[in-house]
């Protein structure tokens, strides 16, 4: 599932709101939060600032995530945003850790919070427009089915729950609990803190082709086994790239149909996927005539080439040999089943199909790893 132009530039409209709300928050913050002397709010601003930086990061990440594949990304660009998010993760910890190491030291000075209802203000405005984006973002993120955008609307959701952590922080300090504005700060550091760990996690998962969950896998197999003329799977892989999962499958058909009926049973095995499962992107189906789980057993047989230079010799002075019009091969359990097609007009009785029928086969028989033989007349 490609990303679409138009999931791109929703992507980029919401985060350029996000952004420009997240810059005025963050100017408030940090300039109240110093006017009043509240850790608090400095702290709940260096959050939005993060928020800010973060914004930038998912713009980018979005706008190329967005480009088709190339000759150097052939699977496409949709781990920019994986990347993106770990780098936003890995952020927030910074900020976190931050926040808490100043909100401790605070405990060390005789600071006081001052001009507390515009602190408090503040906050509100805060905890109102943080709950806003977080919607908005979520519904864009459903959308578009982007882990990042999804990320990043959490994101505004932890800036509106820390905010609310200041207003009750300043309130308890107004009414006279000291250090309660430098405990409400050390809780915002360790919710930035979580938010980032949980980020990085999560999507370094998907930078080491991590499965996907194991109930999904299990729909998969279902819907694989669904398929008429699949009889069993094996070698089954899946992975994320960005909102998109890809899987590689091994499946069991009949060993002696046609090339082109097993590329339909595969095709539709891939189809079937696509639209059975939610945010497939591509699926990659190997045929398979026998079980090779294990190992292989035919791998090491001769290809066609090396056998019809040896069925030409051992058919020798068999006339009929130059009017075989088709030969089909069949590899299986580490042999070579041949079958091998004569026009009928070339028999003239059923006694004489019988016995060349029975010279083709003896002497194909004595190939080397052919076990079986048979002769058809059309």
């Amino acid at each position: 599932m490609l990303t679409t132009m138009s999931e791109t530039t929703a992507k980029k409209k919401i985060t350029v709101i996000g952004g420009v709300v997240n810059l005025i928050l963050s100017v408030l913050k940090i300039g109240f939060g110093w006017l009043g002397q509240s850790h608090a709010l400095i702290a709940d601003g260096l959050h939005s600032l993060s928020d800010l930086l973060s914004d930038g990061l998912v713009y980018y990440a979005s706008h190329h995530a967005g480009h088709e594949a190339d000759e150097q990304h052939p699977y496409g660009h949709a781990r920019f945003e994986t990347l993106a998010t770990v780098i936003l993760g890995t952020l927030l910890m910074a900020v976190a850790g931050a926040i808490i190491w100043d909100a401790i030291s605070r405990f060390f000075n005789d600071e006081t919070l001052s001009h507390g209802w515009l602190v408090i203000s503040v906050a509100v405005v805060s905890v109102l427009s943080k709950e806003v984006l977080f919607h908005l973002t979520m519904v864009t993120a459903k959308k578009t089915a982007s882990d990042l955008l999804r990320a990043n609307a959490w994101h505004h959701r932890s800036d509106a729950i820390s905010s609310l952590v200041v207003l009750f922080g300043v309130g308890l300090e107004m009414a006279g609990y000291q250090y309660f504005d430098s405990i409400a700060a050390i809780i915002v550091g360790l919710m930035v803190m979580k938010i980032g760990v949980n980020l990085v996690l999560s999507s370094s998962k998907e930078l080491v082709d991590t499965a996907l969950d194991a109930d999904v896998v299990e729909n998969i197999k279902r819907i694989i086994l669904e398929v008429n003329g699949t009889r069993e799977l094996h070698f089954l892989r899946t992975r994320k790239m960005g909102a998109t999962a890809l899987v590689d499958v091994h499946i069991l058909v009949d060993p002696k149909i046609s090339v082109s009926e097993g590329h339909l049973i595969s095709e539709t095995v891939r189809l079937s996927l696509i639209k059975g499962i939610e945010n497939i992107g591509e699926v990659m189906v190997h045929i398979d005539p026998e079980d090779d789980e294990k190992y292989s057993p035919s791998v090491n047989l001769p290809l066609r080439d090396r056998l019809m230079s040896q069925f030409d010799d051992v058919w020798g002075e068999l006339i009929q040999k130059h009017e075989v019009s088709n030969i089909n091969l069949h590899y299986l359990d580490g042999k070579v089943e041949v079958e091998i097609e004569l026009p009928l007009d070339s028999v003239e009785s059923v006694q004489q199909a019988q016995a060349l029928s029975e010279q083709f086969k003896a002497r194909t028989l004595t190939v080397p790893n052919v076990t079986g033989a048979k002769v058809v007349f059309s």
